[in-house]
């Protein structure tokens, strides 16, 4: 098995989340590697398809302080240091890709729900961020 020195973790701040934190940690000890925890906030925009015309930008920076407040209570609970906790804003699979490339990340851990049918030609962030990555990538199945 490869040994890991950085390892990501991507988050979507949704209840199952601790699922996918508490594996990362387990990983980052065994291999005695730093954890960065990341979440990507998509704009706001991409949820309207630029239609609607009205400033967004207060619900934009309302959705990244929400994100920091969440992300440092994780880090505070399970030891991840402020400085690798990491949010971004863009669509979620290349800036996963981008953080793995300028963090020098050599594996990503990511939940996945196991999508079946419709949903899984439909594609999820973790099934993009699998087939685009240079780095190893883990799949944490979400119960």
């Amino acid at each position: 098995m490869s040994s890991y020195s950085k390892i990501l973790v991507a988050v979507d701040l949704t209840e199952e989340a601790p699922q996918v934190l508490r594996k990362a940690v387990e990983m980052a000890k065994a291999f005695n590697a730093q954890l960065l925890l990341a979440h990507v906030i998509e704009p706001v925009g991409y949820a309207y398809g630029g239609d609607i015309p009205m400033d967004l930008t207060e619900l934009q920076d309302q959705l990244d302080k929400a994100a920091r407040e969440q992300l440092a209570a994780y880090g505070k609970e399970y030891d991840i240091p402020e400085a690798n906790q990491i949010v971004t804003v863009g669509r979620p699979e290349s800036e996963i890709h981008h953080l793995c490339e300028d963090r020098g990340v050599d594996l990503c851990i990511m939940g996945s729900h196991g999508r079946r049918g419709i949903q899984l030609l439909l594609g999820s962030t973790a099934n993009g961020v699998l087939h685009g990555s240079k780095v190893d990538v883990l799949a944490i199945r979400i119960h």
